[in-house]
């Protein structure tokens, strides 16, 4: 009757199962620049469903990034307490704001290494 309404759900799924496996990516480039990250993907992983991303920012702060089919959700904590919690479009967005971050100051360490070498 409306098919809008299942397109958008398999529209959802697909940014889902991208999310998860973005997610996966990103925790395994960190672990090797020797930044704690962590990703655990729900169920199987075979199909997406969701996955738990967090990562240390520095001593004691920390980022989760959570994503299912359920939402997607982004908290910043420090020693234990929430500092700031993003929903949707906005937890994206600032994944993609630390996740550059990360890239750029990893180039700077990899530049500053082949300088001394």
């Amino acid at each position: 009757m409306f098919p809008v309404f299942l397109r958008l759900s398999e529209q959802y799924r697909s940014v889902v199962q991208d999310l998860v496996m973005s997610l996966q990516a990103l925790a395994s480039n960190l672990r090797k620049q020797g930044i704690t990250a962590t990703c655990y993907v729900c169920d199987d992983g075979n199909d997406g469903s969701g996955a738990s991303f967090m990562a240390e920012l520095g001593e004691q702060h920390m980022v989760r990034f959570l994503v299912s089919d359920f939402g997607i959700s982004w908290v910043e904590s420090r020693n234990g307490r929430e500092l700031v919690k993003f929903e949707g479009a906005e937890a994206i967005q600032e994944l993609q704001r630390i996740a550059g971050n990360w890239q750029g100051s990893y180039r700077e360490r990899s530049s500053s290494t082949l300088q001394q070498s």
